[in-house]
């Protein structure tokens, strides 16, 4: 299973986020990033842990004022970059141009949808990985492999159908370790989650927690 912390623009400190998951890695053997604002990709990274960047937009070198370029992300530390999340919607066009982007750059990929259905679309377009997140169930207390893992099994079935290379991450409402658990056992490689984390007094215990049932 591979852990994606988002730290979204929460107050936490991402160096403390950063170490404790670099540690909570090295000791359980299991894969864990952290996605943190544009501007902290380069300390993070140079804590050691697997970076990732919160979104890069579809353009390449040249006039975008404002824009987030693949290539300057991986030279700032980060090896591969959610797209498409909830709260940083897409066009689908533009989900394939930023896809197309981070692959020019040689980052990894992890595309974000709401329900299997559109699973299924972003995976033709050949991302690493896509997670389903519900949004209603984004920043909450239940998981949805908890509260619908009909969800999860759905998206994993409709990801498949397409191109089973894709992974699939679960997310939404995910922050602790039975909902890892569960989360593998509905089909999913992986779990992408946020508040659980970045929100908590202790984020190494927290991230204990969640690796503790692999």
């Amino acid at each position: 299973m591979f852990i994606l912390v988002n730290l979204k623009a929460y107050p936490c400190d991402p160096i403390e986020v950063a170490t404790a998951a670099r540690d909570v890695a090295e000791e359980s053997g299991v894969r864990i990033a952290v996605s943190p604002q544009a501007a902290d990709i380069s300390r993070v990274a140079d804590t050691g842990v697997e970076t990732w960047a919160q979104h890069v937009d579809p353009n390449d070198y040249g006039s975008h004022t404002g824009s987030t370029l693949a290539e300057a992300v991986a030279e700032a530390g980060a090896v591969g970059t959610l797209i498409n999340h909830s709260e940083k919607r897409m066009k689908l066009a533009d989900i394939d141009g930023s896809v197309r982007a981070a692959e020019r750059a040689g980052l990894e990929t992890c595309v974000c949808a709401n329900n299997p259905a559109q699973i299924g679309a972003v995976s033709a377009l050949g991302p690493d990985s896509v997670a389903v997140e519900p949004p209603e169930l984004i920043g909450g207390d239940v998981s949805v492999a908890t509260a619908d893992p009909g969800i999860v099994t759905d998206a994993v079935d409709s990801a498949a159908n397409v191109d089973e290379d894709v992974d699939v991450y679960c997310g939404a409402g995910i922050s602790t370790g039975d909902d890892v658990v569960t989360a593998e056992e509905l089909g999913a490689s992986g779990i992408l989650l946020a508040s659980g984390v970045a929100k908590a007094d202790d984020p190494r215990a927290a991230l204990e927690d969640l690796v503790s049932g692999l």
